[in-house]
């Protein structure tokens, strides 16, 4: 049994992570957002605790953390490397290791040909945050898995290959069911992965964009 902290416990692909460690593991769970009501379903769960607060509130979130042995970061947004540098702060000053991060497709510069164009435009206010982000796992001391899936369904399929910095990013597309998967996989093993960045994409979405746009 491990205490596993989820940061940014209100987003989509956390939310079907922390239930699927619910229902699948005897893992405990602490879950950070802005707005605990949001998740008011698990207040009587024994094995949640929530936490309400802000993650660029250092002081109280590494409070919270305490008690984790592994961190699931699903943060995002413009200001995400700050928020980055807090979580690693955080983990700094309560000696914690092990940190599962979502990240986005583009983040290593890894997509190339059209697609790559393509989705440097559409994501062209969130790249320089996913990327200071990126550099700042890689100077930190902390044991990383950086997760960069491709654009966001939210089909119920677990459908999804895994690319290494070394393979080329093809996949347009990839479900928020499919990257918590991946994400549980990781939890269940924390050997696996260590200090990698994996891309996830659907097999067979290759293309110049996503097929609904």
């Amino acid at each position: 049994m491990k205490k596993v902290m989820i940061i940014g416990a209100h987003g989509a692909t956390a939310q079907i992570l922390a239930k699927r460690l619910l229902a699948e593991t005897d893992d405990e769970l602490i879950l950070f957002l802005r707005n605990a009501q949001r998740l008011a379903e698990y207040s009587d769960n024994k094995r949640v605790t929530l936490v309400d607060g802000n993650v660029l509130k250092t002081a109280e979130l590494a409070k919270a953390m305490e008690p984790a042995d592994i961190i699931y970061s699903n943060v995002g947004g413009t200001d995400l490397a700050d928020q980055t540098a807090s979580i690693l702060a955080a983990m700094k000053q309560t000696d914690k290791q092990r940190l599962i991060f979502i990240s986005a497709l583009g983040a290593r510069h890894e997509v190339t040909g059209k697609f790559g164009e393509w989705n440097e435009q559409a994501i062209a206010a969130f790249l320089p945050g996913f990327r200071k982000s990126a550099q700042l796992l890689d100077d930190s001391d902390v044991i990383y898995t950086e997760i960069r899936p491709s654009w966001l369904t939210n089909n119920e399929e677990v459908a999804y290959e895994e690319k290494t910095l070394k393979q080329a990013f093809t996949g347009t597309e990839v479900s928020r069911a499919s990257v918590a998967d991946f994400a549980l996989k990781v939890i269940n093993d924390p050997n696996q992965y260590q200090n990698e960045s994996i891309g996830l994409n659907k097999p067979n979405t290759d293309g110049d964009k996503p097929s609904w746009m």
